[in-house]
C-alpha cells in the first residue's frame, strides 16, 4: 500500500457492565469495592470440589432489562457455557459465560456524535448514528491481579471472581474514535439510567475492549484486527483508538502484515503495546455447563420487569419538547443522565408547564456552570430543584428581574436562605413595578445626564443604553428594566 492509500477505520465495542446485584452471579458472595483481598471469594467462587453454582435471578433481570432498552430480542432460553482458558486470577480454569445462545440478540442504540466528540483539530457538525448491537450476554468476571508493591511477584485477589456481568457487543460499524467515545458515553448513560450498572469507571463497573482494524476506502473485507483491553475511560478510549489506528496504518504502508493481538493501552506514553496474540472462539473449546439448567425466560417474566421500567431518554426527550417547547438539544443536555433529568422534572413540577423553558434555561445555564465549576454532580447541588422552581416562579410574575435573579441564585447556593421568596424578602430585592414611582426615577436620570440625551438625540444609539444604565443604577437594579426602556423611549420621543 501506497501512503496515498485512502484508510476506512472499523471499530467495534465489547463493554462489560458490572451488574448492580448484591451478591455474585452464581453465589451468595457479597460484591461491595474495597474489601480485603480474597474475603468474597467463597466455595462456590473458586469450585471447590462439590459446590454447585446456582444463578443469581436479579442479574437475569438486569439482563432483561437491558434488552427491553435497546428493543432487542430476549431469548426465551439460553445456555451457559464454559469458557476454557488458564490465567493465574481465574481460580476454577474457566469462565461460565454464554455463547451459542446468548441472554439478549440484537437491538442498538442511537448515538450523537459532536464536534466535540472529535480529535483535537478535526470540526464537524454533530451527527446521528445508529449503532446495532449483535448480543449481550452474562457471566460472571475474573479475579485480579496485583502487580504493584509486591517485590516483582504477582498477587492474586479473588473477591471480583464471580462478580455478575453483562457483556454487550456491537456490530463493527463504528469508523472513528470519536463515534466510538459516543456511543461508549450514551451506553454508560443508559446502564445507570435503568439502575442496571452504577458506571462507576475506577472501580471497573464499566470497561471497554476495542476492537480495531483498518481497510482501504471502498474494500469489503475487513482487515486484521487487534483488541485494546479494558479501556476505563472515554479520554483514554480515545487516545488509545487514534494512536492504533495510525500505527496499523503505518504498518501496513510500511510493508509489514498487521498480526491478531490483544494490546494494552499506556496512558503515561499514549501508546498500545501487545500483551498476547488473539484468540478466536475455538481456542476457548466452550462447551455447556453441566452444573447449570438452561435460564428460560417466560413472556410473563418480561411483561413484569418492563411494568417497572423508568421512562427511557429518548421517550422523554420527544416529551420536554412536545409539553414544554424544548429545542432538540436542550431535551438531549437535559436526559443525559437520570439524575439531570429527574431534577428538571421535579422543578417543572413545582413551577408549571408554562415555565418548562425558563427552569431547563436556569438548569442548563447558571446551575450547570456552578456545578461544572466545582466538579459536582447535580445529585449534590447546594440548590435544589424546588429552590430553582420558586427562583423561575418569581421571575415570571415580575418580583425580581434576571440580574437580581442571578443574586438570589448566588444566595441560595451559599445557603443563605431556604427559598427565593425568603431571600428576596431579607435583602430587599423585590423589583420596583409600580409606574409613577419609576417615571419619577427616569425624570431625574435624564435631568442629570442631559450630555447623554443630546448624544442620543444626535443618533448616538450608545447614548439611550447609558440613560438605562444610569436608572438600573439608581435603584440597584431593583426598577423593572422593561418599564424603565419602554419610559425612556417615551420620553426621548
Amino acid at each position: 500500500m501506497t501512503r496515498t492509500t485512502q484508510w476506512e477505520v472499523v471499530i467495534g465495542l465489547e463493554t462489560h457492565v458490572q451488574l448492580q446485584t448484591k451478591s455474585k452471579i452464581f453465589s451468595g458472595s457479597s460484591i461491595a469495592f474495597g474489601a480485603a483481598p480474597n474475603v468474597q471469594a467463597s466455595a462456590v467462587d473458586i469450585a471447590l470440589p462439590g459446590v454447585l453454582p446456582v444463578l443469581n435471578r436479579e442479574a437475569v433481570v438486569c439482563a432483561i432489562k437491558f434488552g427491553l432498552a435497546v428493543g432487542a430480542q430476549i431469548a426465551p432460553r439460553s445456555i451457559f457455557a464454559r469458557k476454557n482458558y488458564f490465567y493465574p486470577d481465574l481460580p476454577k480454569g474457566y469462565q461460565i459465560s454464554q455463547f451459542e445462545i446468548p441472554v439478549v440478540l440484537g437491538g442498538g442504540l442511537a448515538i450523537t456524535v459532536g464536534a466535540g466528540d472529535e480529535p483535537k483539530g478535526v470540526q464537524s457538525k454533530a451527527t446521528e448514528k445508529f449503532v446495532h448491537l449483535t448480543r449481550a450476554h452474562l457471566e460472571e468476571d475474573a479475579g485480579k491481579s496485583l502487580h504493584e508493591d509486591f517485590h516483582g511477584r504477582t498477587g492474586i485477589d479473588l473477591n471480583r471472581a464471580g462478580t455478575p456481568l453483562l457483556e454487550i457487543v456491537t456490530e463493527p460499524e463504528m469508523r472513528s474514535s470519536a463515534e466510538a467515545v459516543a456511543y461508549a458515553k450514551a451506553l454508560h448513560a443508559l446502564v445507570q439510567w435503568i439502575g442496571i450498572c452504577d458506571g462507576n469507571m475506577q472501580e471497573g463497573s464499566f470497561r471497554c475492549d476495542a476492537n480495531v482494524s483498518v481497510r482501504p476506502m471502498g474494500q469489503k473485507e475487513f482487515g486484521t484486527r487487534r483488541e485494546i483491553k479494558n479501556l476505563n475511560s472515554f479520554r483514554f478510549m480515545q487516545q488509545a483508538i487514534d494512536f492504533e489506528v495510525q500505527w496499523q496504518i503505518n504498518e501496513i504502508e510500511e510493508g509489514r502484515a498487521i498480526q491478531q493481538a490483544t494490546v494494552l493501552f499506556d496512558p503515561d506514553t499514549g501508546e498500545t503495546r501487545s500483551m498476547r496474540s488473539k484468540e478466536d472462539a475455538h481456542d476457548y473449546r466452550y462447551f455447556p455447563d453441566p452444573d447449570l439448567l438452561p435460564l428460560e425466560i417466560r413472556p410473563e417474566w418480561i411483561a413484569e420487569v418492563k411494568s417497572g421500567m423508568p421512562e427511557l431518554p429518548q421517550a422523554m426527550q420527544q416529551r420536554f419538547q412536545a409539553e414544554y417547547g424544548l429545542s432538540a438539544y436542550d431535551a438531549a443536555i437535559l436526559t443525559a443522565s437520570r439524575a439531570m433529568a429527574d431534577y428538571y422534572v421535579a422543578a417543572v413540577a413545582d413551577a408549571g408547564p408554562a415555565n418548562g423553558k425558563a427552569v431547563a434555561n436556569w438548569i442548563m445555564g447558571e446551575l450547570s456552570a456552578r456545578l461544572n465549576k466545582n466538579d459536582m454532580a447535580v445529585e449534590a447541588s447546594p440548590i435544589s430543584a424546588a429552590q430553582i422552581a420558586g427562583l423561575v416562579l418569581r421571575i415570571a410574575d415580575n418580583t425580581i428581574s434576571n440580574n437580581i435573579a442571578k443574586k438570589v441564585f448566588e444566595a441560595l447556593w451559599n445557603g443563605e436562605g431556604n427559598s427565593a421568596d425568603e431571600i428576596i424578602e431579607k435583602q430587599g430585592l423585590k423589583q420596583i413595578t409600580d409606574t409613577g414611582a419609576i417615571e419619577a426615577l427616569v425624570d431625574e436620570v435624564l435631568a442629570a445626564n442631559q450630555k447623554s440625551v443630546e448624544e442620543f438625540r444626535a443618533g448616538k444609539e450608545k447614548a439611550f443604553n447609558a440613560l438605562v444604565g444610569q436608572a438600573m443604577k439608581a435603584t440597584k437594579g431593583k426598577a423593572n428594566p422593561q418599564q424603565v426602556t419602554d419610559l425612556l423611549k417615551k420620553k426621548l420621543g
